[in-house]
């Protein structure tokens, strides 16, 4: 007997799982097949899923309920006329002059009432003191004048340029008031050396060449006297050249007086080698 009713709940059981499954699977076919019985199984669904939620005492994370939303703004409006007794917001609000209202019958008089106020002097004063502020600030450039102006105003003198020009003019006439000597004319002494004595010359040196030839050398001479460089005016030969160097380097010239300016001068001096 005990095996009997055993098979027997089997086979209920497992007629009700097989029953349950075909159950499923005909829900699920008709919620893919039939769009419009969609709506009322969500709808359907939703409620059961509320229900259970009320009778399981389940909620959702975000959910709050009434009760405790009620609390919590009773407790927030406390808190809030509490700070309200120990201090009084309205001091922080900028308070603005409200302006007075103006009885005049034109607007000429309305304006006049406008700049007789106090309120009105007061922006007035402040924005002239503004404006003295930045004038002194910025620096006034000075007006550009006309072409016809400019024309007419005086030219600027530099003293630095009338004192060079001074000087050169000077230089100019003291050398223009000594004269060539004739010892060095004859030599064919040419340039400022032409009016410098010459103290010490040397016998010209004695070359044979084959050929007469004649080197024009460049000389020039320190304030002491003394031939500072010598330097061939056209190239030639270089021998003839080295010689009429080292030649025209043992000439002495006077000193430079002191009144005048303490400058190398410079001069060109020929020099013939003659067949012997």
């Amino acid at each position: 007997m005990k095996k009997e009713t055993k098979r027997i709940e089997k086979k209920r059981l497992t007629l009700l799982i097989s029953f349950f499954i075909l159950c499923l699977v005909f829900f699920v076919w008709a919620f893919l097949s039939f769009p419009t019985l969609r709506l009322p199984l969500e709808e359907g669904w939703r409620v059961l899923t509320k229900e259970a939620r009320k009778m399981l005492g389940l909620k959702k994370r975000d959910e709050v309920p009434p009760e405790e939303k009620r609390i919590r703004e009773e407790v927030i409006l406390k808190k809030m006329d509490e700070a309200n007794a120990q201090q009084d917001w309205r001091f922080l609000a900028p308070e603005y002059p409200k302006p007075k209202k103006v009885e005049a019958d034109t607007d000429e008089e309305r304006v006049k009432v406008i700049r007789n106020s106090q309120e009105f002097q007061e922006l007035e004063k402040e924005f002239k003191d503004y404006l003295k502020k930045r004038e002194e600030q910025l620096i006034p450039e000075p007006p550009i004048p006309s072409m016809k102006e400019a024309s007419k105003m005086p030219k600027l003198k530099d003293r630095g340029e009338e004192k060079i020009i001074e000087k050169l003019l000077v230089v100019k006439e003291s050398s223009s008031l000594e004269k060539a000597l004739d010892e060095n004319l004859q030599l064919g002494i040419k340039g400022p050396l032409v009016t410098r004595k010459i103290l010490e010359r040397p016998p010209p040196p004695q070359v044979k060449v084959k050929v007469e030839a004649e080197i024009e050398m460049t000389v020039w001479v320190l304030p002491n006297g003394m031939v500072d460089r010598v330097i061939p005016a056209l190239k030639g030969d270089a021998e003839l050249e080295r010689i009429a160097s080292q030649y025209l380097k043992q000439w002495r010239f006077a000193p430079l007086p002191r009144d005048q300016s303490q400058s190398e001068q410079w001069g060109t001096i020929p020099i013939k080698f003659k067949l012997q």
